[in-house]
């Protein structure tokens, strides 16, 4: 505490200005009150007076349209101010979505679907987030889609997803994870089982397209979906087959001219396709630790813990619980059956029996009550983690965010593993 007040620092920033910085440093803690002016943080406005804390991992960008001062207080790894941003840009971005807001609402038409691409570490998902923080700031309730399995900014890594975003996302939480949608793809590529995400994806578009027909409000405010940073060979055919799968209207591609030339190319003339500059604050790479540990492990503690539920551990029996995995060996094309394609290994699915293997392992709680394909195509529940398996007494331990009993019994595995550090 003591450090903290030693190391406090004023910044005063002129109009168009950002202050960026980076907290790397393990348990370290960094605090960020706005003393005067207007500021915000990815599209979020910062409330004066207020103090916001971040901890490691954390990379901050304050930007100010007006001009402000702001404190910072405790130990950055990183800390400058760009006079030279792209805000402007993806203000502008704003403003034409809106426009054709304005427009399907006037009509009562679907509103715009935009779709926001790019190599990794680029800022997409940052993008994202002040498009939807400008929107809902506007009167607006867009969905967002989350097509990144590696990051997971709607549940944890290894799915998909989409979110009703009504209301601005916290300084330093992101948006409100209320009721969201979520299919279970099991990696943390779509690399690993590339039939499986595109057909995850479609199912996705499907049941977004169903609740924009529903919601008047929604209808009118469109989408916005995050992608993953594969953009070569498949991952590009994917981002063509998700363009293709929602409909999209626009496509916004960060810091890629390849990239862009090929979509322009690629692309129905009725979509647009712009390209962005990537702000200097969002494209640092990220350390090793971050990416990994941050990305996938607090993701899923946080799942675990959100709201002060603080997970739950507790048995089931192997006969109370169904264990599947998606995805079987593949059969030389000589051993095919009748009718079969080669690839249909992948989408196949494969009861497990309990075992050593799933230890540590991260399983999605699925909402089907069937046995057959159904099961790879709902959307799940939630999420729990293996802590034990005893072939002795024929019991798993389970570690959940709510307690016994689950909401279903039938269990699909993911690649992910969790180890609990406290």
């Amino acid at each position: 505490m003591s450090e903290d007040k030693r190391i406090l620092q004023e910044f005063k920033l002129d109009p168009d200005n950002e202050l960026r910085f980076e907290v790397e440093t393990k348990n370290e803690k960094v605090y960020l009150t706005l003393k005067s002016g207007l500021a915000e943080v990815f599209g979020t406005e910062l409330v004066k007076a207020k103090t916001y804390e971040f901890t490691a991992g954390a990379k901050v960008a304050v930007y100010t349209w007006h001009g402000c001062v702001v404190e910072i207080k405790g130990k950055t790894d990183v800390i400058y101010t760009a006079k030279e941003t792209p805000m402007v840009v993806y203000s502008n971005c704003h403003g034409a979505l809106e426009f054709m807001r304005a427009d399907a609402e006037k009509d009562n038409k679907r509103g715009p679907i935009a779709m926001i691409v790019g190599p990794c570490d680029v800022g997409k998902s940052t993008v994202c987030r002040i498009l939807l923080n400008y929107a809902v700031r506007m009167g607006r309730r867009p969905i967002f889609v989350d097509l990144d399995i590696a990051q997971g900014q709607i549940s944890i890594p290894g799915t998909i997803g989409a979110l009703m975003i009504e209301r601005p996302a916290a300084i330093d939480e992101g948006f409100s994870q209320e009721a969201p949608l979520v299919y279970h793809v099991g990696h943390k590529s779509p690399a690993t089982n590339p039939t499986l995400f595109n057909m995850l994806v479609l199912q996705l578009a499907n049941t977004v397209k169903e609740r924009l027909e529903v919601n008047k409000k929604t209808r009118s405010s469109g989408v916005i979906i995050n992608t993953c940073g594969w953009i070569k060979g498949t991952g590009y055919k994917q981002l063509i087959n998700s363009a293709k799968g929602f409909e999209v209207d626009v496509i916004m591609v960060l810091d890629q001219e390849r990239l862009y030339n090929e979509l322009v190319r690629d692309m129905p003339n009725f979509v647009k396709v712009v390209f962005l500059p990537k702000s200097g604050g969002l494209n640092v790479q990220r350390v090793q630790e971050v990416n990994q540990g941050i990305r996938e492990l607090e993701n899923i503690s946080m799942e675990l813990q959100k709201n002060s539920l603080y997970p739950h551990s507790f048995d089931v029996k192997f006969s109370e619980v169904k264990i599947y995995k998606i995805g079987a060996p593949a059969l030389p094309d000589s051993c095919l059956p009748l009718g079969m394609k080669a690839d249909d290994h992948l989408t196949k699915l494969v009861m497990l029996t309990p075992n050593a293997g799933l230890l540590h392992h991260i399983l999605a709680v699925s909402f089907s009550e069937k046995d057959d394909d159904d099961i790879i195509l709902s959307h799940v529940a939630g999420f729990v983690c293996v802590t034990n398996v005893d072939p002795e007494r024929q019991i798993i331990t389970l570690l959940s965010p709510q307690p016994k009993p689950l909401p279903n019994n039938t269990l699909i595995l993911s690649e992910l593993q969790f180890m609990d550090s406290h």
